[in-house]
């Protein structure tokens, strides 16, 4: 069992495929990369945390911030990352830190036969 994190934004529309991640698979922790609107609005069945992110800001600083939240809080080696939900930039501040945190990434999606790493 690992840990997962996902992007969530405003886009409801990528809701259901990111909840259906969380609910399918038994995950040590669930943390959730999130605007306000999305921290706000999301509701799954398990426990998730939410890093609440202003995507307005410059990349560098939103790396600062993701880093900083996750900092501490993933014991293991490596980590499974969807997204699935989310910009570029999102993306590109969360993979960057979760690789400066010395994490490995599996990158994980819904499929019609359950969770899959691509």
């Amino acid at each position: 069992m690992t840990s997962l994190i996902a992007c969530l934004t405003s886009d409801s529309g990528t809701w259901e495929h990111v909840k259906r991640v969380i609910e399918q698979e038994e995950w040590k922790k669930i943390f959730l990369i999130a605007n306000n609107n999305a921290a706000d609005n999301f509701s799954c069945s398990k426990d998730v945390e939410f890093i609440r992110i202003d995507s307005n800001k410059l990349l560098p600083n939103l790396l600062k911030d993701i880093s900083q939240a996750l900092y501490g809080k993933i014991k293991d080696f490596e980590v499974a990352v969807n997204f699935i939900s989310g910009s570029g930039k999102e993306h590109m501040a969360i993979m960057s830190a979760v690789l400066k945190l010395g994490l490995g990434i599996r990158l994980v999606i819904l499929t019609k036969d359950g969770i899959k790493e691509l």
